[in-house]
């Protein structure tokens, strides 16, 4: 026996088994270094063979008996025993050590011929401190310079690791060559490029904690370089030629430098350009306009000669916006008529209180790139089948200049984009490009909580109070995805009925669940629809609730127009309609905007058709005020039914004799396809209009929007063109307009003492059982009841659902309403004792 009576390991009898025969222990395993993380005890293990006895030996004193965990079995190849030990180290015990070096312990095994040691492993209590030692600064850098941003992390046991987020994704140097993360844990973009713009977070961590940093915002800028000069124009009367060249190689972004020196530049002709005298100049400058002005009436004359001829072989004036449609419509000829009389009558004076143009939204983003746009493509040939109709058909090449978009891969079988027929009559006139953009919003939120607001998105997270515990803060944040959604399933019909939503950070830890809203665009009006809940982890959607049915992980509150959600977990959600019948109804919002074009005669009007959501309509506003688009009549709504008809969009009642629009172009028509399955993202057609002189200055005509055998929406345009300034009012205005966040008391309608006092009474049960029931039911909430006794106070769960559900209203009087009719209920079904005092609450 190797143990004394205090069961240490007697080192005499341990020297005297050297003299026995046998072979000395071999270590199959030894004790590795380890890190004791918080308040969990770590373990350490030996394995030798053969081995009589294994003991542990810690900081120089031999590990008591009754601490090891021993056990022995064959090894079948050798046929020699091996055995296993294993001891527990606490924090206790390496803090209760105040030695020269860290706390270490080794383990010593016995065979017949003698001992053999470990190798020495460390024990160490881990930590990482909160703040870094040197947070990455912000810089503008210009383009191809070099970035450098520092980082220290906090002091730690182990040594932090350190990674780099830009936007909150994380950087790779793995496959970019121009970007460095080894070197003292810096972050080293070697040539900076446009793209590494952002908002960059040195993120450290170690075995028990992460750390981020203060966020720094990388701005790289571009400066100007002067294009070539363009050729020199022929020699005017005055002997003086001219040339230009734009500051567009590039042009100057991100606040860069704008091009030094002149774009215009003037000079004398020289070298026998310029012979004629003034007087000789006169001369020919008067014949030539004299010519030019014949020329121009003799062309006017024949074009409205042929013209009338054309339309006389035919009988009819084709101005009906049915007959434009060519197939859209059953055609309806009329007689010639005389132009607008609300222009050309000046008995009938217009209604001026609608002429009033609206501009862009006060508080967008300044961060969005102003260049949303893509350029036009060239044109492509149709043939419309309203000309062949007609009988025409062999001479009705023409051109239409359109806008074409991103198509889905689901496009109709007739319907094409190339030289040739197309059935669908006009090419729809897609949306310009939208950058993916992400709109994000974060604030630091304690123990009182607070709210996160993303401007005119419709998207709200409330944080209720004690959710986070006293002693602790997040930085919490909420963001949404720009880019196209995949949490819908085509196979199932599904859309998606509002913004995908992110809200962080991961890991956060609550005590009760958040509020968030989503703005959507269904109409729930019927029961039409199955509406999930979906959440994305890794790389796949997961549908977590069915709005109809009974779920304890989440609740969902569906208003007419926003979804209220109870949230446990952080992550990304997505809301998502299956319709479970053709009576499904989405809702589209309807606007025009108009600008002028590159020519001073050209206007644009553009019909944007999107989701009804803030969110989708914010990048339409978002488009037009980088294009200097105006509002020229207040956004409508339409109702979208799921009847696989195709939308059309047409104008109608232009002033014939002032304005005039390319033949066959005033009609546009969009698949269901393209119109059901948009998922947030815009779509619009355009109509270029020409005015046929410059003193034009009104334009009034009316948009047509409807779906075939569905809802019709009228858009009546009055404005004033080619003006250099217009009286403008802001046409996109919410509540949180400018409000991102709030903390504390002031994001809360009721008062945290009331909040209190509400949760005491109802969470307590009576006679008639839980009041909380009675308070959810007075508050509208009826379904689902189930997911509100899991919790710790239901009665503060259902106060954050309201608080939710009426952010946008000022008052408290559905919330006094509903207890006052509970304290009548309970008057008159309990008996009141003359100690029991009257609940009451004062707003």
């Amino acid at each position: 026996m190797l143990i004394d009576f205090t069961g240490a390991v007697s080192d005499a009898l341990a020297d005297s088994l050297s003299s026995i025969g046998g072979t000395l222990p071999h270590f199959l395993l030894e004790p590795e270094d380890a890190y004791i993380i918080k308040n969990n005890p770590i373990k350490l293990r030996c394995r030798a063979t053969p081995a009589l006895q294994i003991f542990f030996k810690c900081n120089g004193e031999w590990v008591h008996q009754n601490q090891h965990t021993s056990q022995e079995y064959m090894d079948h190849k050798t046929g020699l025993k091996i055995r296993e030990v294993t001891i527990n180290v606490t924090r206790q015990q390496v803090e209760d050590f105040h030695g020269p070096e860290d706390y270490w312990c080794l383990c010593v095994a016995w065979s017949h011929l003698g001992t053999s040691k470990s190798r020495k492993a460390t024990v160490r209590i881990a930590y990482l401190r909160k703040n870094f030692e040197q947070d990455p600064q912000g810089n503008e850098v210009p383009m191809k310079g070099m970035i450098v941003l520092h980082c220290r992390p906090p002091e730690g046991v182990p040594m932090a690791e350190v990674e780099w987020l830009k936007n909150e994704e994380l950087v790779s140097s793995l496959g970019d060559d121009n970007i460095d993360t080894r070197a003292d844990h810096n972050l080293i973009i070697n040539e900076a490029r446009l793209s590494d713009s952002g908002n960059y977070t040195c993120l450290a961590s170690n075995v028990v904690a992460k750390r981020r940093s203060a966020t720094a915002t990388v701005v790289v800028f571009v400066d100007g370089v002067w294009e070539e000069w363009s050729e020199w124009t022929m020699c005017s009367t005055q002997c003086d030629r001219q040339r230009w060249r734009e500051c567009s190689v590039p042009q100057p972004r991100h606040r860069g430098k704008i091009c030094e020196g002149e774009g215009q530049s003037t000079e004398n002709c020289t070298g026998g350009l310029c012979t004629q005298s003034m007087e000789n100049s006169i001369d020919v400058a008067l014949y030539s306009g004299l010519t030019a002005g014949v020329i121009a009436v003799v062309v006017l004359i024949v074009a409205i000669t042929l013209y009338r001829k054309s339309q006389s072989e035919y009988g009819v004036d084709v101005i009906d916006s049915s007959a434009l449609a060519g197939g859209f419509q059953s055609f309806n000829f009329k007689t010639t008529r005389q132009g607008n009389p609300l222009l050309l009558n000046s008995s009938m004076q217009p209604d001026i209180t609608v002429g009033q143009t609206y501009s862009s939204p006060i508080c967008f983003q300044d961060s969005i790139d102003k260049e949303l746009f893509d350029p036009l493509p060239d044109k492509f040939k149709v043939q419309s089948s309203f000309m062949v109709s007609l009988g025409v058909a062999d001479r009705a090449e023409y051109h239409v200049k359109a806008h074409l978009e991103t198509l889905p891969a689901n496009l109709p079988p007739n319907y094409s984009t190339v030289e040739g027929k197309m059935m669908t009559m006009i090419v729809p006139n897609g949306l310009h490009t939208l950058r993916k953009t992400q709109f994000k919003t974060s604030a630091v939120f304690g123990h009182l909580g607070g709210r996160l607001v993303i401007p005119n998105a419709g998207v709200s997270l409330l944080v209720p109070h004690g959710a986070i515990a006293d002693d602790t803060s997040w930085e919490m944040y909420m963001l949404t995805n720009q880019e196209e959604s995949s949490a819908q399933s085509e196979e199932r019909c599904e859309i998606l009925l509002g913004p995908e939503i992110t809200y962080g950070p991961p890991g956060l830890n609550l005590s009760c669940p958040v509020a968030m809203t989503i703005a959507h665009c269904a109409d729930v009006s019927t029961e039409n629809w199955n509406i999930k809940l979906k959440r994305q982890t890794k790389d796949k959607w997961e549908e977590i609730m069915s709005v109809n049915d009974e779920s304890a992980s989440c609740y969902c509150l569906m208003d007419s127009h926003s979804c209220h959600l109870l949230l446990d977990q952080p992550g990304c959600y997505a809301l998502v309609g299956e319709p479970i019948s053709d009576a499904a109804i989405k809702r589209l919002r309807i606007a025009v905007f108009g600008s002028m074009e590159a020519s001073s005669m050209d206007y644009s009007l553009r019909v944007h058709c999107v989701d009804d959501t803030p969110h989708a309509f914010q990048r339409v506003v978002t488009a037009e005020t980088s294009r200097g688009g105006q509002l020229l009549e207040e956004p409508k709504t339409l109702f979208f039914n799921r009847n696989c008809l195709s939308l059309q969009v047409s104008i109608q009642d232009i002033p014939q004799f002032l304005w005039s629009i390319k033949p066959f172009t005033a009609c546009q028509e969009f698949s269901f396809t393209q119109v059901w399955y948009r998922n947030q993202q815009p779509m619009h057609c355009a109509f270029s209009l020409q005015r046929h002189s410059a003193s034009t200055t009104q334009l009034s005509c009316k948009i047509s929007v409807r779906q075939v055998k569905g809802h019709e929406q009228i858009l009546q345009v009055y404005t004033s063109v080619g003006e250099s300034e217009k009286e403008t009012l802001p046409f996109f205005m919410q509540a949180d307009c400018t409000v991102t966040s709030q903390t504390g008391a002031k994001a809360f309608k009721i008062p945290l003492s009331i909040r209190q006092r509400i949760c005491t009474t109802f969470d307590t049960a009576n006679a008639m059982g839980k009041d909380w029931q009675l308070l959810a039911q007075k508050l509208h909430i009826q379904r689902n009841l189930s997911y509100f006794t899991k919790q710790k106070s239901p009665s503060a769960v259902i106060l954050s659902l309201w608080e939710a559900r009426h952010q946008g209203s000022g008052d408290l009087d559905s919330l006094a309403s509903a207890l006052e009719e509970i304290g009548r209920i309970h008057c008159k079904s309990l008996p009141q004792s003359p100690d029991e005092k009257e609940t009451d609450f004062t707003f």
